[in-house]
Formats: structure tokens, C-alpha cells, sequence
């Protein structure tokens, strides 16, 4: 599973690589404005990458629209439960900024049903917990099944324990023959108080049986006792499943940003889901 690189340019914490040809600002310290931004043109330049997108604080997102960034989606009170957060991208060639996909289509069917939330129970004999050292081979052995690529290493052991070790956590639902059925994680932003609910995965063999929506569901009650105050997600836009999860969920959508991510083997745009956790 060949993934990108993730790095820190000042306090800013990005990802970058030629997989998804872009630069991720996953946390933008603003102690590091304005000259980040010749910083991130710059890599993108050295590298020829196509695309930089960044979450950014609405407080700052004009110096941003200033270097010719275009805002793709924007999430209220993202930041601290108090600042609007908006996910902005440069685009360095002009067929990575055309939508090729009908990812509208999908978008509209499941927002007709949003805010549909159906109750979900385990069968006899499953179990849900959050993932331990002991269960990331399993783990990571399902992630490099149903992901053909992927822009983090999930289906890799270490990097599962690397980031376990920090502020991620892995959940998973087992079956009572003990295989992981599906699983998912939480990628904590503790300085913004919110959180990506991430990494959706279902085994082809248990599928149908709303364990996404199980398993956010769960997520969000942890989430929310860690004081996390807003949850969002950068799910596939062409991927009706995922994308009516959180739909059902009550996940507001924020965005789709275009051509963002090479996942499941080519790249696909991305739609943004929030939902206020504090309130």
C-alpha cells in the first residue's frame, strides 16, 4: 500500500507526496503565517504537485484567497467550538480543478435522506471495542484488503502502533467467529478540539449490516467525553455508503473538494461532513 509522507514545514503539520500529487496542511500553526505560504508553493514547485489544500481559520483564510487559493468547503465553529474552519486548495493544473465524476448525483441522493438515524445492534456473539496493540495485525490485514491505495499506511502494523501511541484511536467490531468486521478510527486534533472520523472499513463478507453507522455512532460518545466539540469527515463523494452514514448521522455537508485523494486505486473527490458534537 504505497502512501505519501507526512512532515512538519515550521509548527505546521502536512502531508505530501506524489500518490495524491498534493500537499495536506492537516494543522496550520499560525505562528508560521504568511511565509508558510511561499513555503508550501515552493515543495509544490520542487515536486510538480498539482494541488495544495489546507484547513484553515477563517481569521486567516484571506491571506490564503490572496495567494490564489479558492475556499472548497467550510465548517462552522471548527476550531475550538468558537472559529469557523475552512478547507482551502491551490490548484497548479487546470484538469486537477475539473470535476470528472458525477459525484453530485450521489450528493443529492443521500441528503434527500439525511438525518434518517436507524438504530444498530450487535448480533450474539460480536463485540465493539477500541483497538489495542493486540488486534493491528488483524487490523491492518483489513485495511490492506479493502484499500487497493490509500494516502496514510494503514495497512501497515507499525504505523498503526505509531499512531495509537498518539492521538488516534482504531475501533473495531468483531464477529463471533473473531474476525474484525469492520473498523474505523478517530484522529484527534486536541489544540482545535475536533476530530476526523476516519478510516471506514467493512469486510466484504459482513456488509449490509449497518457497522458504519454502529461504529460512529460509538465514536462520537467517545469523542464527545474527550471534549472533542466538533467531528467531521473527508469521505469518497462517489461512494454512496459511506456518504449516507453520515448523512443518517445528522453530519451537516460542508464541501467537496475536487480530485483530492487517490484511493481504492485512482483519484476521487472528496465530500466534507461535520456535525457539532457540544451541542
Amino acid at each position: 500500500m504505497t502512501t505519501d509522507t507526512i512532515a512538519t514545514i515550521g509548527h505546521t503539520l502536512v502531508q505530501h507526496g506524489q500518490l495524491s500529487d498534493r500537499i495536506y496542511v492537516m494543522h496550520l500553526s499560525p505562528a508560521d503565517l504568511p511565509g508558510i505560504l511561499d513555503d508550501l508553493d515552493g515543495l509544490a514547485q520542487r515536486e510538480d504537485y498539482s494541488k495544495i489544500f489546507a484547513k484553515v481559520p477563517a481569521s486567516a483564510l484571506s491571506l490564503f484567497i490572496a495567494r490564489g487559493y479558492i475556499v472548497e468547503a467550510r465548517v462552522p465553529r471548527f476550531f475550538r467550538g468558537r472559529e469557523d474552519g475552512c478547507f482551502a486548495a491551490k490548484f497548479f493544473d487546470v484538469e486537477r480543478r475539473r470535476e470528472k465524476a458525477d459525484s453530485a448525483a450521489v450528493l443529492g441522493a443521500v441528503r434527500a435522506k439525511g438525518g434518517e438515524r436507524r438504530p444498530v445492534a450487535l448480533p450474539p456473539g460480536w463485540t465493539y471495542s477500541m483497538a489495542t496493540e493486540d488486534d493491528v495485525d488483524d487490523l491492518a490485514a483489513l485495511y490492506r484488503e479493502i484499500f487497493a491505495t490509500y494516502p496514510f499506511p494503514i495497512g501497515d502494523p507499525g504505523y498503526l502502533r505509531e499512531t495509537m501511541a498518539g492521538d488516534y484511536r482504531y475501533f473495531i467490531v468483531r464477529a463471533a467467529d473473531g474476525r474484525i468486521a469492520a473498523a474505523s478510527s478517530a484522529e484527534i486534533y486536541r489544540q482545535d478540539e475536533n476530530v476526523e472520523m476516519t478510516d471506514f472499513a467493512v469486510h466484504p463478507d459482513f456488509r449490509g449490516r449497518n457497522l458504519s453507522a454502529l461504529l460512529l455512532s460509538r465514536m462520537e460518545e467517545e469523542m464527545r467525553a474527550a471534549g472533542m466539540k466538533t467531528a467531521f469527515t473527508i469521505a469518497r463523494a462517489l461512494s454512496y455508503s459511506i456518504n449516507i452514514t453520515f448523512a443518517r448521522a445528522g453530519y451537516a455537508w460542508a464541501g467537496t473538494l475536487v480530485n483530492n485523494t487517490n484511493i481504492c486505486g485512482g483519484f476521487e473527490s472528496m465530500n466534507v461532513w461535520y456535525r457539532a458534537l457540544d451541542g
